[in-house]
């Protein structure tokens, strides 16, 4: 990349332009007069411009939206629920892991700063990192997720990421110089013109409105809806009142893909848990507002991890990132985990993250290229973390280079991680 700092780099830089909402007001002359509302819709859309627009502000996609900004790309998240972090604060998983293997610590960068703050904030505990536990959720990090969303919004703040809630891409087209993105959300419609996308939906929903291939299995792992009874939830808190992990119960069949399916799952999973209330004779402490979705739609990439790959530690020649969880499929019957063998740490390569045959298009989180076993491993919060780094500054140089993210220099994508303090696997 010309040996020259990114610094220097002259980002194109646009003018957002919007369509003002504007009302007209009677003069009335009574002093109690009750002001005229404004109209509720807008002639035509909202129209931005942007470089880098990052679908989904789950726990891939936050990472991704915030390393792009801090690079120096004008970087738009589309988050359609009205909080950020998804599983972990929406879904209510807020043990996030695993950032450590074998005794030391193996992602880090943007991920670990926003959960390692919202420890530290909430005055929690971390788990020793040097020590090996016995069960691998021992070292899974507790926090607050509620401190963890705000923490998140402020981060995207401060790296200069607009954010727009309750909206989602209804349709997707090639441009010239990139996309055209058409979003709508309620009395909001809005296109997105920008020159790089990442997709972190959790199930590859811009890839399938390109007609990319994408690709899942007839049966899909259980998703969860996550609960407490008879005892407050004190969340970030392994030990006292209210501590430990919430409960849950299996919504079979769960299925996140679009809004009938995911209505279909929230519904049977709270029936399921008003059973239970009724059951026990419980009183109901606390209940997430959604359920949880461990498996939707994973990409045909580049490269395709498979569970081979995975079990064996294979590092790639484009290695940007590692992954550490056990093989972690769960079925009807409940899940046996199946850790790696002592030593393992599994990598993810750049190509695995890259829609086959396409251009100006990244994904990062679950949906990574990866056969049904592998995914079981690589969908965890701290691996998906480190693959939305990954994205966030493939698609910030692909910008800066006027190019596509495999065509920026791999050893350049791995400078930069270095810099915003990721962990990148040695070559091997």
């Amino acid at each position: 990349m010309n040996d020259r700092p990114l610094g220097r780099r002259q980002f194109m830089r646009y003018s957002a332009a919007g369509v003002a909402l504007t009302a007209s007001s009677r003069a009335i002359a009574q002093a109690h007069a009750i002001p005229q509302p404004e109209p509720a819709h807008t002639e035509g859309p909202v129209t931005i411009r942007c470089d880098v627009l990052v679908v989904g502000g789950g726990t891939a996609g936050i990472i991704a939206a915030i390393q792009a900004g801090r690079i120096g790309a004008e970087t738009f998240l589309l988050e359609r629920n009205s909080q950020l972090g998804g599983a972990m604060t929406t879904g209510g998983v807020s043990f996030p892991g695993l950032f450590d293997a074998w005794g030391k610590q193996i992602i880090a960068g943007i991920g670990w700063e926003l959960v390692r703050e919202s420890v530290e904030l909430d005055g929690g505990a971390f788990p020793d990192f040097s020590q090996v536990p016995d069960r691998h959720w021992k070292n899974q990090v507790r926090i607050n997720p509620f401190l963890y969303a705000l923490l998140a919004e402020e981060k995207c703040e401060q790296a200069g990421v607009e954010i727009a809630y309750y909206e989602f891409p209804q349709a997707v087209r090639r441009t010239t110089n990139g996309w055209q993105v058409d979003c709508a959300g309620f009395g909001t419609r809005r296109r997105v013109l920008c020159k790089q996308i990442v997709d972190c939906t959790g199930g590859a929903d811009v890839v399938s409105m390109l007609n990319l291939p994408r690709f899942r299995s007839e049966e899909t792992q259980p998703g969860s809806i996550l609960f407490k009874l008879d005892t407050a939830h004190n969340p970030g808190r392994p030990n006292g009142p209210g501590s430990g992990l919430l409960d849950s119960v299996y919504i079979h069949g769960a299925d996140s893909s679009n809004s009938r399916t995911a209505t279909a799952a929230n519904l049977q999973g709270r029936k399921a848990v008003l059973t239970k209330v009724r059951t026990t004779k419980q009183r109901l402490m606390h209940l997430q507002p959604e359920a949880g979705f461990r498996e939707s739609y994973r990409i045909q990439g580049e490269t395709v991890i498979t569970v081979e790959d995975y079990t064996s530690g294979r590092v790639f020649d484009d290695a940007v990132c590692y992954a550490f969880y056990p093989v972690d499929l769960h079925t009807r019957s409940g899940v046996t985990p199946k850790p790696l063998a002592r030593g393992t740490v599994p990598t993810v390569p750049l190509r695995a993250l890259v829609p086959k045959g396409s251009r100006n298009l990244m994904v990062a989180g679950r949906s990574v290229s990866s056969d049904r076993l592998a995914n079981s491993g690589l969908r965890v919060q701290a691996s998906c973390m480190a693959m939305g780094q990954v994205a966030g500054v493939a698609a910030a140089l692909a910008v800066a280079e006027n190019t596509t993210p495999l065509k920026v220099p791999l050893k350049d994508i791995q400078d930069m991680l270095r810099q915003h303090g990721a962990i990148v696997p040695a070559a091997s």
